[in-house]
């Protein structure tokens, strides 16, 4: 009797640590079939804000600082940026690279363009994703920013992500037409986009 109750409890034992062995583990918060994962072309960002911290390049005095948070449909981007020549018009474009390091910004790389498209005006055809409107400065050469930057995102890692690209404003206007970056000459400051919350 005491062997035929070992061998019950013996049984039992394996047959609960063999249970315990091949059950699944529940998934881990923000994994599995639930989780939200941005595709491609997504606008869903995931933080909160960001900021660009832009300092000048090329030997200009050009220098500013822009807040980017996430809104319906793309990136909202608000702040000054002073050093520039009064009442003159600048391009401003978000470039592929999160790098500034090299004096005249080139560290930065082109454009940002994840979907391989041609140059030209947001919101108007073919455009890269980080292409957005000519800046102007005020008398005093400062540009006051309010610009929409649509179909990007904040943050997540999707392909249309600008966290840790780089913002670049250059010397001239960009023309939306010059083919790769509207002709917009010297890159006069370059600031990367850094998540704060």
């Amino acid at each position: 009797m005491r062997v035929s109750t070992r061998s019950a409890l013996l049984s039992a034992a394996i047959a609960v640590t063999v249970a315990a062995c091949s059950s699944t583990p529940a998934p881990k918060s923000g994994t599995g079939s639930s989780a939200t994962v941005p595709a491609p072309g997504s606008t869903v960002s995931t933080a909160k804000s960001a900021t660009a911290n832009l300092a000048s390049a090329s030997g200009s005095l050009v220098s500013g600082k822009l807040t980017l948070v996430p809104m319906q449909g793309g990136v909202h981007l608000t702040g000054e940026i002073g050093g520039l020549g009064n009442t003159s018009t600048h391009a401003i474009h978000v470039h592929e690279k999160g790098d500034c390091s090299a004096v005249d910004a080139s560290s930065a790389g082109g454009h940002f363009n994840p979907t391989a498209s041609a140059h030209g005006r947001a919101g108007t055809g073919m455009h890269h994703a980080g292409d957005m409107d000519n800046i102007v400065a005020n008398a005093e050469g400062v540009a006051k920013i309010d610009i929409h930057l649509a179909g990007v995102t904040l943050g997540g890692g999707a392909p249309n992500d600008i966290a840790g690209r780089a913002v670049v404003v250059h010397a001239a206007a960009d023309d939306y037409k010059s083919q790769p970056a509207g002709n917009s000459g010297a890159r006069v400051a370059c600031g990367v986009i850094t998540v704060t919350q």
